[in-house]
C-alpha cells in the first residue's frame, strides 16, 4: 500500500510539473505583461467611479483572468507550433513538441482553464462580458499570424492590451476616448518588446520560414524600437493632457521614457539572446512604472 502511494504521488507530481511547464506558470513575465494594461485601465477608471472596494475586487479578478488566459494561450500556441518548435533550439524541449504530453490532453487543459476564466468573466457587467467573449478569436489565432505576416507582434499588441479597455468598461460600464488613447500606445509598447523577444530565435526563424518584425528590422532594430516606444510615450502624454493631470504626472512620465530608451534600447545587442531576454523581462518594471504614473496623475 505504501509503495502504491509513493508511485501515485510521483505520478501526480510529474503531471503537475508538466502542467507548470506547459502553461509557463514558472515564468510570470507572460501573464504580468497581460495584467499590467488591465491594471492601467482600472486605475484610470477609478478616478471616475471612486469605489475602492470594487476596484480591488476587479484587480484580483483581472489578475487571475490574465493568469488563466495566458496559460491557455501558451498551450494553444504550443499545439499549433509543435512542428515548428522542434526545429528551434529554445523551444524544442517544450512538452508538446518533445512528446511529453499529447495534444488531446493539452486541449483538455485548455478547456478547463477557459471554463474557469469564463466563470471570472461573468462576474462583470454585460458590456465587459461581451468584450471578453469578442476577444477570444484574437487570443487563440495569434500563433497562426507568424505564418502569414511579418507583423505578428502587432497582432499580439492588439490582443495583449485588450484588457485595458475591458478593465475601464468593467468599472464605468461605458466606452471613452481615455482608455483608447492609452490602448493605442500600448499596442506599440508590445510591438517593441515582443520584437526584442523575437531576436532570440531570429536565426532559426529565418531558416524555417517563420515571419516576424524581428526579421524585418534586424538591420536597424534600435530605430524601429525607438519609434514604437516614442508612440507609446506620446500616448501617455496625450492621455495626461486629456485627463488634465497635474505636472507631477508629466515629470514622472520622463522616468518611463528613460527606462525604455536607456535600459532597453541603448544597450541592446540582438546577437546575444540572453541580453534580449533580459531587456524583454524589464518590461515588467515598465508596466509597474506606468501604473504608478497613472496613479500619480489621478491623485497628486
Amino acid at each position: 500500500m505504501k509503495r502504491c502511494f509513493v508511485i501515485y504521488k510521483k505520478i501526480i507530481m510529474k503531471n503537475f510539473e508538466l502542467f507548470l511547464e506547459l502553461t509557463r506558470l514558472k515564468k510570470p513575465i507572460g501573464f504580468m505583461l497581460l495584467f499590467w494594461p488591465c491594471l492601467w485601465g482600472l486605475t484610470l477608471a477609478l478616478q471616475f467611479s471612486n469605489d475602492n472596494y470594487i476596484f480591488l475586487k476587479h484587480c484580483f479578478l483581472f489578475f487571475f483572468g490574465a493568469v488563466l488566459m495566458r496559460s491557455a494561450g501558451c498551450i494553444v500556441n504550443d499545439i499549433l507550433d509543435r512542428n515548428i518548435d522542434v526545429m528551434v533550439e529554445r523551444t524544442k524541449n517544450r512538452p508538446i513538441a518533445s512528446g511529453k504530453i499529447s495534444v488531446k490532453k493539452s486541449l483538455m487543459y485548455v478547456f478547463l482553464l477557459c471554463s474557469i476564466a469564463f466563470l471570472i468573466l461573468i462576474q462583470f457587467n454585460l458590456n465587459t462580458i461581451i468584450l471578453g467573449l469578442a476577444s477570444m478569436p484574437f487570443a487563440f489565432s495569434y500563433p497562426m499570424m507568424k505564418r502569414f505576416t511579418y507583423w505578428p507582434q502587432l497582432f499580439l499588441g492588439i490582443t495583449f492590451n485588450y484588457g485595458l479597455v475591458m478593465a475601464w468598461v468593467s468599472l464605468t460600464n461605458e466606452f471613452s476616448i481615455y482608455p483608447l488613447i492609452l490602448y493605442f500606445g500600448a499596442i506599440f509598447w508590445t510591438l517593441g518588446y515582443d520584437t526584442i523577444y523575437g531576436f532570440q530565435d531570429i536565426k532559426d526563424d529565418e531558416i524555417i520560414g517563420v515571419k516576424s518584425t524581428s526579421i524585418i528590422f534586424k538591420k536597424n532594430p534600435k530605430l524601429f524600437l525607438f519609434l514604437c516606444y516614442l508612440i507609446f510615450y506620446m500616448s501617455l502624454f496625450l492621455m495626461g493632457v486629456k485627463m488634465s493631470y497635474s505636472i507631477y504626472y508629466f515629470i514622472f512620465s520622463i522616468l518611463v521614457f528613460l527606462q525604455l530608451i536607456i535600459f532597453q534600447i541603448k544597450p541592446l545587442n540582438i546577437s546575444k539572446p540572453e541580453e534580449c531576454l533580459k531587456k524583454f523581462k524589464s518590461n515588467n518594471l515598465l508596466g509597474f512604472l506606468v501604473f504608478l504614473n497613472v496613479l500619480i496623475g489621478g491623485y497628486f
